[in-house]
């Protein structure tokens, strides 16, 4: 047993160590477009470059007036909003025409008031092979005149700076596809536990920091900002290369990395917030239809990952009270190491780095929903996403 808590605890230290040192050095070299240098004007030799935002939604009543309100606010002159309403049964469509006919009441009310432009598109069937967002998406960007598309949520909130402020850091980058990380607005300690561990996962498991290095594979998507060039937007296929992607926003960012263009991801203090869940069992249930794709729905990988997520997260906190004398040690340089990830979290983020107490809690949530989602997808024989299913076969055929 002493040797197993040698060995055990040097492969956790060494982990998680080399996790915090690597973020450490390389955080800081992602920009933070919220910062006062960034308060400038994007324009170019032959003006304000066009942008389409696109605005997929389904069943989202209780949020999409306030994003589509804020959204026809920017401070920015030239863009325009595309809602797309995927087959909603609620009044999410309702919603998008009101908002529409306050913001132009008749047709010449946009002609020469700086105004942007805004579009309702209403989906009434899905076609074979698609996934409703990314088809809602793809007609979107069909229709869009924007030489920028930025793709976002239905329940993403947007301050006025926002747009302006990211495409003032991409002209000075010289980058072909922005992504900007969203403030999450918590209100219980379930979502502030939850959230945390998620994001101390997403530092483990992927580096913001090295997304803009070529030589690396380190990709980056976010559906709450996703800003690509049109122009690369088409040559990597569309979204239509994506049709079947649950991973949509991730996949996005791959395939544009794997062509060469150059990607960036930023921070944006609260130009962008958004409230992913509501407790630690929306959580749960937000992560149960988009995990087990995660592992490319493969049940083998789903179990090994599972007893990986148990060791990595769980057995720090149990070796130090198991393991006896000296052995405690690499235990605890791992311990320090996972807390000074939340003490930077919390730097970024609303989340206190107290919440690292609750960490095997939250890793006992986590490894539930991953084994939640592979159950569920096999049960099911696929996945049922806003009231449509849609067939695992069909799934791994149109994975990327």
């Amino acid at each position: 047993m002493p040797y197993f808590h040698w060995i055990a605890g040097i492969i956790l230290a060494l982990a998680w160590a080399s996790r915090i040192v690597d973020a450490a050095l390389g955080m800081p070299k992602v920009a933070d477009v919220s910062r006062p240098e960034w308060d400038r004007n994007p324009v170019a030799a032959s003006g304000d470059p066009r942008v389409s935002i696109i605005v997929p939604a389904r069943n989202e009543e209780e949020t999409i007036e306030q994003t589509l309100r804020m959204l026809l606010a920017l401070d920015y002159d030239n863009y325009e909003v595309i809602a797309v309403n995927d087959r909603s049964t609620d009044r999410t469509g309702e919603i998008m025409e009101t908002v529409g006919k306050d913001f132009y009441p008749s047709k010449s009310a946009t002609v020469g008031a700086g105004r942007p432009g805004f579009k309702v598109v209403h989906h009434q069937e899905l076609p074979p092979g698609w996934l409703g967002k990314t088809h809602a998406m793809w007609t979107a960007a069909n229709q869009a005149t924007g030489d920028w598309l930025l793709f976002t949520d239905a329940d993403v909130l947007f301050k006025p700076d926002s747009l302006r402020r990211a495409l003032a850091y991409a002209k000075a980058e010289h980058a072909d596809h922005v992504v900007m990380f969203p403030r999450m607005i918590m209100k219980t300690p379930g979502e502030f536990m939850m959230i945390a561990f998620f994001q101390t996962m997403f530092t483990f498991g992927h580096r913001p920091w090295k997304v803009a290095d070529p030589s690396t594979d380190d990709h980056m998507g976010v559906g709450a900002f996703n800003m690509v060039r049109r122009r690369v937007y088409e040559s990597v296929g569309t979204y239509e290369a994506l049709r079947m992607e649950v991973l949509d926003d991730m996949k996005l960012g791959k395939v544009v990395k794997n062509s060469g263009f150059a990607q960036r991801n930023v921070f944006g203090g609260d130009l962008i917030s958004i409230r992913w869940a509501k407790g630690a069992g929306g959580v749960v249930r937000n992560l149960t239809k988009n995990f087990f794709a995660v592992l490319s729905f493969q049940w083998w990988r789903t179990l090994i990952s599972a007893f990986g997520l148990l060791f990595l997260n769980l057995m720090p906190f149990l070796g130090v009270f198991l393991a006896h004398g000296w052995s405690r040690l690499p235990y605890a340089i791992a311990l320090l190491s996972m807390f000074l990830i939340y003490v930077g979290m919390s730097w970024r983020s609303a989340v206190p780095a107290y919440y690292f107490f609750l960490h095997p809690v939250s890793t006992v949530l986590f490894t539930y929903t991953l084994l939640r989602s592979m159950f569920h997808t096999l049960w099911n024989d696929g996945i049922v996403w806003r009231g449509t299913k849609y067939p695992l076969e069909e799934l791994r055929k149109g994975m990327v």
